[in-house]
C-alpha cells in the first residue's frame, strides 16, 4: 500500500505539473495508470497489482463532479464540496471530503449522527471543543465514520467527512 501511495503522489504531481494527461507508472507491486481531466479538476489513478487486485483513487476539487460515498452516507445538504479523495476496489470503498456550509456544527453533526444510526454505525467517540464538534464510529462489517464540523469566524462551517468500508 505504501508503494501505491508513493506512486499515486508521483502521478498527481505529474498531472498537476502539466505533464501529459495520461500515463503509466510501474512499481514493484504492479502497474498504475493515471488520467487528469483538466476541465473538471480531477485526477484518477488506477492500479492493478501482480495478484490482480485493482484499486482506483479519484482526487478532485470543487469542480470535479459527484463524490461517491459508501451506501447510507451523503454529502451534507447545501454544502459546497471543496475537495475530495475517493478510493475503491475489491469490495473496499472510502472517501475523505472537505466541505463548507453556513449551518452550525451542531446541526451538521446531528445530520451525520442520523445517517450513522440508519447505516448501523455505532458512534463510539465524541469530542466538543471550542465550538468544534466531532463524532466517530464503526460497524461490524468494517464501515468506519468520522465527521468534524468547525466554525470559522470569517465564513461558513468547515466540515471533514471520512467514511469507508473494508470488505
Amino acid at each position: 500500500m505504501r508503494k501505491f501511495l508513493g506512486a499515486a503522489a508521483s502521478a498527481m504531481l505529474l498531472a498537476a505539473c502539466g505533464s501529459s494527461d495520461e500515463g503509466t507508472i510501474t512499481t514493484e507491486d504492479g502497474e498504475m495508470s493515471y488520467s487528469a481531466d483538466r476541465d473538471s479538476d480531477e485526477v484518477t489513478l488506477r492500479m492493478r497489482g501482480e495478484d490482480g487486485d485493482e484499486a482506483t483513487m479519484r482526487m478532485g476539487g470543487a469542480d470535479s463532479g459527484d463524490v461517491e460515498l459508501p451506501d447510507g452516507f451523503t454529502i451534507y445538504p447545501g454544502a459546497t464540496v471543496d475537495s475530495h479523495i475517493t478510493i475503491g476496489g475489491d469490495n473496499r470503498q472510502g472517501a475523505i471530503v472537505n466541505m463548507t456550509s453556513p449551518d452550525s456544527p451542531d446541526k451538521i453533526i446531528a445530520f451525520y449522527r442520523q445517517q450513522a444510526d440508519r447505516a448501523g454505525v455505532t458512534i463510539n467517540s465524541e469530542i466538543s471543543a471550542n465550538g468544534m464538534e466531532l463524532i466517530g464510529g464503526e460497524k461490524e462489517d468494517g464501515t468506519v465514520l468520522s465527521v468534524s464540523a468547525m466554525p470559522d469566524d470569517d465564513g461558513p462551517t468547515i466540515i471533514q467527512l471520512t467514511v469507508g468500508r473494508d470488505g
